[in-house]
């Protein structure tokens, strides 16, 4: 292989002829421009690909896809520009040094895609790559130029062989920077600045070989023949390779795009699997969130219901008993209240830590309903069982627990349903275990109940009457007042009668209100219920004052749970208003314990009550909890002694001395006393001793309807009259 003498700086000689007639095949040219664009489309897609693969070895793979395409574009661009290039002389081209400016072509390509593989790339990096690809690219370019043989000499223009190499190096730098700009994106308008990107490259290389090209003269010596060239072939070669250098290129760039598709096909498919692992946590999270309680980590009431109905089929099939154990913390409100809901919480974990100690094995599920409330599902051999795993509970729920600084040691109320002799289904057995526990608490607390088939008939019975009440309050049908007189013993004259509600009931007669009170106190009717009440009182002074009794004043009673009610003493005004009576006239009657249990709210309401004219009394005295000190702020004017103090008097020593101590107390705090219960002239005749002011009781008469009470009061006076002249009489015959 034989080297060509190329003169780059050397002037042009004197003696010899320059060619000036040298031209280019325009279609040819036109091929090589497309390869160019061809290249340049290519490399920034395969360089786009480059950054979306994630794999190391797809990038490397990808790097020498790019750096094959770039330089077979290139080298290909420039081989079918020079089959282009026609002079009047017979030019051909030697193979080994061609392929050798393919190795330029080539290592400059490399450079250019490894160099865009860099993830942070500063300008001056990318313009030192630049320079080197540039070089690359021109060396490439001169040493293809090299393999032309001819007879004539080649010279170069210097500026113009130094412009070259600078357009080279500029389209190598716009290159690597439009191609790091175009790396990301997508869309038409993305597709469109490639397209364009690629026609600018394209120039640019196409440029940088013909100003190459402009820099060569051709120099044939004087006496040298110049042959005429030869019909070649060089159309057909020059599209021959720019065809297989379009199919190599189309099939890169389908490639890259294939694997794109692939790529997302495969994140599309990594998407969804991960999806569906968030969608598998999230399941999982949400049977967390429905079948466990948050706050203490045990099963909820959903959760419970699921294990429940499990456990259940299978004992029905099988055989066997289940317990379960409903559980109420003993007055759990009053922590919330005083120590905050976050104590509360607190103090909850801790007790679910206690009752899922006390449990025998995994095979127990505990679970908490809400609130306060647990409950437990355990598999028995006998009711025993039960009852000691219950105790064991309530045992552990004693142990002191330091909350907010404080100890406390908690109580539980515990009910138990056992099936199969309590229930077939989870709704009833559940249903009767709270029956149970309802009957724990109504027993004082801090104990244990099974259930038994009468706690569902007094349920029953008393949901059948709550009903019935309801219905009565709302068409005033059955209820009907009783009034008990109420007698003084310094004017000898009735001048009180205490309302008493009854409730005529279609099926079960004549109620007292020990059989319905608190069946309305626990269903919301009370306030309704004693609204009823002080209605039909002021009406029923109404038709007193009209039958000529208008010295007689009516007391009714007022629940605890209304005397917290701020609308009271508006609902008083409004029903005297109504009946058109005076509020002197009315006394209300309240608790002990209903006085104490808010005082500062009580007293206010009191005060308001008692500005209208309306009286107020002390019901049940000597059975509460209330105090001299607090007495003697509240506006009261009556003090009434409970029954239970009088009941045994005279043969009660220790009642009659607490009488008369209740007697002294109220009348220095200038109130009435009125002593309820008195069934003995025994008894009449001593609190007529002690100083009482008035009496009531069966003594002087039963409570009677209003319709009954102008026949007793006339009674009782005749009584009274009857009295007088037997104790005038007696009086007579002890003077004689």
């Amino acid at each position: 292989m034989e080297w060509p003498a190329l003169y780059f700086t050397t002037q042009l000689p004197e003696t010899g002829q320059v060619i000036l007639n040298c031209t280019h095949n325009p279609f040819l040219v036109l091929l090589a421009y497309v390869v160019a664009c061809a290249t340049g489309f290519a490399t920034l897609d395969i360089t786009e690909r480059i950054g979306h693969a994630e794999k190391a070895a797809s990038q490397r793979l990808w790097r020498w896809v790019g750096a094959g395409c770039l330089a077979g574009g290139i080298w290909a661009m420039h081989f079918v520009s020079m089959l282009a290039f026609q002079a009047p002389i017979e030019i051909h081209y030697q193979l080994p040094v061609t392929l050798i400016s393919l190795l330029f072509a080539l290592t400059a390509s490399w450079l250019a895609m490894h160099t865009l593989s860099h993830p942070h790339l500063t300008f001056w990096k990318t313009l030192r790559a630049a320079v080197w690809i540039g070089l690359g690219i021109a060396t490439m370019h001169y040493v293809g130029m090299a393999a032309m043989r001819s007879y004539a000499t080649a010279y170069y223009n210097p500026a113009l062989f130094a412009l070259s190499i600078v357009i080279a190096i500029g389209a190598s730098l716009a290159a690597l920077l439009i191609s790091r700009h175009l790396c990301e994106g997508s869309g038409v308008v993305h597709q469109l600045l490639k397209y364009t990107a690629s026609l600018v490259l394209g120039a640019g290389i196409v440029s940088m070989h013909f100003t190459g090209m402009a820099a060569l003269n051709l120099v044939l010596p004087i006496d040298s023949p110049q042959p005429l060239p030869d019909d070649n072939t060089h159309l057909q070669l020059g599209l021959t390779v720019a065809v297989m250098t379009l199919l190599i290129i189309g099939s890169s760039i389908s490639a890259a795009l294939a694997d794109k598709k692939l790529q997302h096909k495969e994140s599309d498919l990594k998407r969804v699997n991960i999806l569906l692992s968030q969608l598998d946590q999230a399941r999982l999270s949400l049977q967390q969130v429905a079948h466990y309680d948050a706050l203490t980590n045990l099963i909820n009431r959903r959760g419970f219901n699921q294990i429940f109905a499990e456990k259940l089929l299978e004992k029905t099939n099988e055989g066997g008993m289940l317990a379960v154990m409903f559980l109420d913390i003993d007055h759990f409100k009053r922590i919330n209240d005083s120590l905050g809901h976050d104590a509360g919480d607190e103090l909850l974990k801790v007790l679910a830590s206690h009752i899922k100690d006390s449990v025998r094995s995994h095979d127990d599920v505990v679970a908490r309903f809400g609130g306060d409330e647990f409950c437990i599902l355990i598999g028995l051999h006998d009711l025993e069982e039960a009852r000691s795993m219950a105790q064991r509970i309530m045992l552990k729920m004693k142990e002191p627990v330091e909350l907010s600084g404080r100890s406390m040691v908690m109580t539980t109320s515990i009910g138990i349903s056992v099936f199969p002799q309590d229930g077939m289904t989870c709704e009833e057995l559940l249903k009767n275990a709270d029956l149970a526990l309802y009957q724990s608490k109504g027993c004082g607390r801090n104990g244990l109940h099974f259930f038994s088939p009468h706690m569902k008939n007094r349920a029953t019975l008393e949901l059948q009457l709550e009903e019935e009440l309801r219905y009565a309050l709302r068409n005033d049908a059955g209820l009907i007042l009783y009034y008990q007189p109420i007698y003084d013993l310094k004017s000898g004259q009735v001048t009180k009668l205490e309302a008493l509600i009854r409730w005529q009931h279609p099926v079960h007669g004549l109620l007292a209100p020990d059989r319905f009170i608190a069946i309305a106190e626990a269903n919301g009717l009370i306030n309704e219920l004693d609204n009823w009440v002080l209605h039909k009182a002021c009406e029923d002074l109404g038709v007193l004052s009209r039958q000529g009794r208008e010295e007689l004043k009516i007391a009714v009673n007022c629940s605890p749970l209304n005397l917290a009610r701020e609308e009271l003493a508006d609902e008083i005004e409004n029903a005297l208003r109504i009946a058109g009576v005076s509020p002197q006239r009315l006394e209300l009657e309240v608790t002990e314990n209903a006085l104490m249990g808010n005082l500062a709210n009580t007293l206010a309401l009191l005060k308001q009550i008692r500005s209208l004219g309306v009286s107020l009394s002390i019901d049940d005295f000597g059975t509460g909890y209330s105090s001299l000190a607090y007495l003697k702020r509240l506006p009261l004017n009556t003090l009434k002694i409970d029954r239970s103090f009088i009941q045994d008097i005279p043969k009660a020593t220790q009642d009659m001395e607490i009488v008369h101590a209740i007697i002294i107390m109220a009348h220095t705090l200038h109130l009435q006393v009125v002593s309820e219960g008195v069934e003995t002239p025994e008894q009449h005749d001593f609190l007529e001793r002690q100083g009482c002011d008035l009496v009531q009781g069966h003594l002087l008469s039963r409570p009677v309807p209003l319709a009954e009470l102008p026949a007793v009061l006339a009674e009782i006076n005749q009584r009274k009259h009857s009295r007088s002249v037997s104790s005038l009489s007696l009086a007579t015959v002890q003077l004689h």
